[in-house]
């Protein structure tokens, strides 16, 4: 008899299968060999590590020459019975019963595919509920000659689908570079997260005194690393429950904090625009009831409401969240009109909160079966 844990599959006795590499290389990824990536991966799908096979225990066997991303090892982790094949027809993965580990380890480090497996499809496992997309998940050979290219592939696959305008269509590049220093130089994504929270409260002291360029500096650069800490989790292998608590918890609590800093700078320079009062109000009751109006649909549905309809996505893009409240704020303050850029961000915040009330709204009178993600059909 077997059960399905929260990990895995477990055999009979309270056994998790063993995760065995085979093959392998020299070529590094993000500073790890393909090795050693794959056994981070097996401790994450809930295996229990091992150099070889045993006779008496399930396995699954992969291939260290390959780069096999984190759902496909968990999709044959959670299946007995399957095999992986690549692109080109190559078996790469396999989950084997006690008694025939041995066998499918030596067939797949010859490239031979075990016959009364059954074939994995990777498709069924594009779409990804925690980073809000569907993308064919990464399976690749690993060489010397095509580490920049697997590298920047799976980079591209730990990014969020859904998120906002900064983060789509500004920060991919530069921060898949930092990501690649952070790596190699051993950084772990925390000690990232502690900077940018080091820059979170620069940021508000900066706002609070009145000093809204230098302070905006030090909010871009947060947000920057705000994308690479989770970047270097995901393509390291290295999340953590603590790592996911302390970046979003910084994430879900510092803007308000950042917007009522920017109020008492405008007071203090004599800059505050016509009912900045209201429109302070506006700002921190409207991020707080948009926050609470997304948690009752994630606990009632299961999935982002920005997820929900392709116009849920696009909106994400803009609405009245950090990032794109800082691109209201900036090019204000570069004018010289701080506090127009402040009474702005709250009309926008206004539009938002209305916008997501509606989108709510509208989930709440549909039948709750037929509120699904686009992106998961």
């Amino acid at each position: 008899m077997r059960v399905l844990g929260e990990s895995g599959e477990v055999e009979s006795g309270g056994r998790r299968p063993l995760g065995v590499t085979v093959g392998g290389g020299a070529a590094r990824i993000w500073g790890m060999t393909g090795a050693e990536r794959l056994r981070r991966t097996f401790v994450r799908a809930g295996l229990e590590p091992a150099e070889s096979v045993a006779p008496d225990r399930a396995a699954v066997i992969a291939r260290a020459d390959w780069v096999i991303d984190e759902p496909l090892v968990k999709e044959v982790a959670a299946r007995p019975g399957v095999v992986l094949v690549g692109p080109g027809g190559e078996p790469v993965a396999a989950h084997a019963p006690a008694g025939r580990a041995e066998a499918v380890a030596a067939m797949l480090a010859a490239g031979t595919a075990p016959g009364e497996l059954e074939q994995l499809d990777p498709s069924s496992v594009a779409y990804n509920s925690a980073l809000r997309k569907r993308e064919p998940p990464v399976l690749t050979p690993l060489s010397e000659a095509n580490v920049r290219a697997v590298e920047a592939r799976t980079f591209k696959g730990s990014y969020k689908g859904v998120t906002d305008i900064v983060t789509k269509y500004v920060w991919p590049t530069p921060a898949r570079i930092v990501t690649r220093w952070c790596a190699l130089a051993g950084m772990t994504p925390n000690q990232v997260t502690f900077v940018g929270f080091l820059l979170v409260l620069a940021a508000f002291w900066l706002f609070w005194i009145g000093e809204f360029g230098w302070g905006l500096v030090c909010a871009w650069i947060m947000t920057f690393l705000d994308t690479v800490d989770g970047k270097l989790a995901r393509v390291t292998l290295t999340s953590s429950k603590f790592g996911n608590l302390f970046d979003h918890g910084i994430d879900l609590i510092h803007p308000p904090f950042w917007w009522w800093a920017w109020y008492v700078g405008l007071q203090a320079t004599g800059q505050l625009p016509p009912d900045a009062g209201l429109m302070l109000g506006i700002i921190l009751i409207g991020y707080w009831v948009q926050r609470g109006m997304e948690g009752v649909f994630m606990r009632r549905y299961g999935f982002h409401v920005h997820s929900w309809r392709p116009f849920d996505s696009f909106f994400r893009l803009i609405t009245a969240r950090r990032n794109p409240n800082m691109l209201i704020l900036t090019p204000a303050a570069l004018l010289g009109a701080p506090g127009l850029g402040f009474w702005l961000m709250g009309a926008w915040t206004a539009i938002s909160l209305a916008v997501h009330a509606v989108q709510l709204a509208k989930a709440l009178m549909t039948p709750r079966d037929q509120v699904v993600s686009w992106l998961s059909r």
